[in-house]
C-alpha cells in the first residue's frame, strides 16, 4: 500500500491534502484540520481572519501587472463526511485518513477520503504558496461544516467578502462547470415507543443485518437508483411481522442524511414455530433484493445472524407506527427537470432511522431547484408521518442557485479550458447543495463558477479521486487566475 501522496502531481496540492489527512476533520469537529490550515497561512506570511462560524478568509495581493483583474475568491470547506465500513475500526474524531495511492486513483483504507473537499482545500492552499503564478487579488475562503448543515456558509455576513468573483472547488467532475445547484431542507421525524416483555421460552433472537450496498452521495448519486437499506429492512419487517410473529428489539440503519443508507441493523424476537419460515423469508428476500437491484448493487447481503434473546421488546403497535412511516416515505427521485435532461430537480433521503431511549428517529434531506416542490415534498412527507403518531421538525432551509447566462468568469474559463485541453467544458447544473447558493444570497452580484477533479463516491468508504484530474483541475484553475477578467 503505497501512502507516499507527496511524489505526485502537482507537488504542491498533495502535499498539502497528505497533511490535511493526518488532522481529524468530519463535520463538527474540525479545529484540528483548522489550526493545521491557519499555521499554514503563518508560514507563508499571510495574515487570516477567523469569523464566529468558523470561516477562515485570507487575502492574498496580486503580482506585479495583475493589479487591475477582478478580485477572486477561491472557496472550499473545510469539513469531510466521516463513513467507515462496520468492519473498520477508525474514529473520525482522532484518527488520521489512510490515504494511498491504487493505480489511476488515490483513495482511503475502508473509509471515505475526504477529497471532498480536501482536494479543493489543498488546491487553495497551493495558490497561496506559489511564488510563480500571476493572479489578481486573491480571497481564499474556507468555510466551515458544511456537510452537515452549511454552517459557515450561513454564517457569512455582507461585506467580509471583496471579491467579485468566486471559484467553488466542490465539484466531482473534472471538464464540468457548475452554474447552478439545488436547494435543501433537514427532515426531522420523532415518535415514542413504549416496551413490553419477551417470554423466552416462546420466541428465538436473530440480527438482522442488510450490508453490501453501494450508499454514495444522496445528491450526486440519488439518479443511480441505489438501494436504501433502511426501506428494505422494513419492508421485510412490514410483510412478515404479522405472520411470524416478530417483536421489534432495536432498529439501527444508516447514518448522515446526505449519505445514501448502506447498511441497517434490526434485533427481533420470532416465535419459535415459525422460526424456519422467518429463515427461509430472510433468504428468499435477499435473493429477491439482488433481482431487483441487478446491475445496480452487486453485493447486496441480507442476514439473520442467531443472538441472546434480549428480555424486553418494543411495544408492537408503535412498531407498526414505525414501520407504517418508513415504508410510505417517499425515496429516491420524485421529479426530473424537463428544462435540462438528465438532471434530477427533486428527490428525498431516506437516510437515517434509530431506536434510542424510547424514541424512533427518522432523518430524511430533501433536495430540489425549486423551492415549491421542496415544500411540497415536506408537506407530503410531514402527513405521512403524522399519521404515524411521529413529531416532525423541518429545519435547515436553503434555496438552490440559479445560472446566470450572463457570467463572464464563466466566458473565460469555457475559452480556457479550450486553450489547455482542446475541446469545451460542458455546462452543468448540480443536484446537490453548494454553498454557492447560500452565498450567493448573501452577495447577490458574485458571479460563481464550480468545479473540481473527479471524485468517485463520495460519502461512502469507496470514495477516491482520479490522480490525473487532479493536475488538470490545478492546472485550469491557475489558468483561471492568470486570465482572469478585467475590473
Amino acid at each position: 500500500m503505497d501512502k507516499n501522496l507527496s511524489k505526485l502531481a502537482p507537488a504542491a496540492v498533495w502535499k498539502n491534502f497528505e497533511g490535511l489527512c493526518q488532522y481529524p476533520h468530519p463535520s463538527n469537529n474540525e479545529e484540528a484540520a483548522r489550526v493545521y490550515i491557519r499555521n499554514f497561512i503563518k508560514s507563508i506570511g499571510l495574515d487570516f481572519t477567523e469569523d464566529e462560524a468558523h470561516n477562515i478568509l485570507v487575502r492574498k495581493p496580486a503580482t506585479p501587472g495583475m493589479e487591475n483583474r477582478k478580485t477572486i475568491v477561491l472557496q472550499a470547506h473545510v469539513d469531510m463526511v466521516p463513513q467507515k465500513n462496520s468492519d473498520k475500526e477508525f474514529n473520525f474524531d482522532t484518527d488520521a485518513i489512510e490515504a494511498y495511492i491504487d493505480g489511476d486513483w488515490v483513495t482511503a483504507n475502508g473509509t471515505t477520503l475526504g477529497a471532498d473537499n480536501g482536494i479543493g482545500v489543498a488546491a487553495i492552499m497551493a495558490v497561496l504558496e506559489a511564488k510563480d503564478l500571476k493572479h489578481g487579488p486573491i480571497e481564499a475562503l474556507f468555510t466551515a461544516t458544511e456537510e452537515t448543515g452549511m454552517d459557515g456558509a450561513f454564517g457569512l455576513k455582507a461585506g467580509q467578502l471583496k471579491g467579485e468573483i468566486l471559484l467553488n472547488t466542490d465539484s466531482e467532475t473534472e471538464g464540468e462547470l457548475y452554474v447552478g445547484c439545488a436547494g435543501g431542507m433537514d427532515f426531522n421525524a420523532t415518535l415514542r415507543y413504549g416496551t413490553g416483555r419477551i417470554l423466552k421460552s416462546d420466541f428465538s433472537a436473530y440480527r438482522l443485518e442488510i450490508k453490501g450496498l453501494k450508499g454514495g452521495h444522496s445528491g450526486m448519486e440519488i439518479i443511480l437508483q441505489r438501494a436504501n437499506s433502511n426501506k428494505l429492512m422494513c419492508r421485510f419487517l412490514k410483510t412478515f411481522m404479522d405472520k411470524f410473529g416478530i417483536l421489534l428489539c432495536d432498529i439501527d440503519g444508516g447514518g448522515l442524511r446526505n449519505a445514501i443508507p448502506r447498511e441497517a441493523f434490526a434485533t427481533v424476537a420470532v416465535l419459535k414455530q415459525y422460526e424456519k419460515k422467518f429463515l427461509a423469508a430472510v433468504k428468499r428476500y435477499e435473493k429477491l433484493y439482488q433481482t431487483e437491484y441487478k446491475g445496480i448493487e452487486d453485493s447486496i447481503s441480507f442476514k439473520a445472524i442467531p443472538v441472546k434473546c434480549p428480555s424486553k421488546c418494543i411495544d408492537i403497535f408503535d412498531t407498526q407506527d414505525l414501520i407504517d412511516a418508513v415504508v410510505g416515505l417517499p425515496n429516491g427521485i420524485v421529479k426530473m427537470s424537463t428544462t435540462m435532461p438528465g438532471l434530477v430537480q427533486t428527490s428525498t433521503n431516506l437516510a437515517r432511522v434509530v431506536s434510542e431511549k424510547g424514541k424512533f428517529t427518522i432523518l430524511c434531506l430533501l433536495r430540489s431547484s425549486v423551492r415549491s416542490e421542496k415544500e411540497a415534498l415536506a408537506q407530503q412527507m410531514k402527513t405521512v408521518c403524522e399519521m404515524a403518531g411521529a413529531t416532525v421538525k423541518l429545519s435547515g432551509a436553503y434555496d438552490g442557485w440559479n445560472p446566470n447566462p450572463e457570467s463572464a468568469i464563466l466566458h473565460t474559463m469555457q475559452e480556457g479550458y479550450e486553450a489547455l485541453y482542446g475541446k469545451k467544458p460542458e455546462i452543468m447544473a448540480i443536484h446537490a447543495g453548494l454553498e454557492c447558493g447560500i452565498i450567493g444570497g448573501v452577495y447577490p452580484k458574485m458571479d460563481m463558477i464550480s468545479f473540481g477533479p473527479t471524485i468517485c463516491y463520495p460519502h461512502s468508504p469507496d470514495e477516491k479521486v482520479n490522480i490525473a484530474s487532479v493536475e488538470k483541475f490545478y492546472n485550469y484553475l491557475c489558468y483561471t487566475l492568470e486570465h482572469a477578467p478585467l475590473k
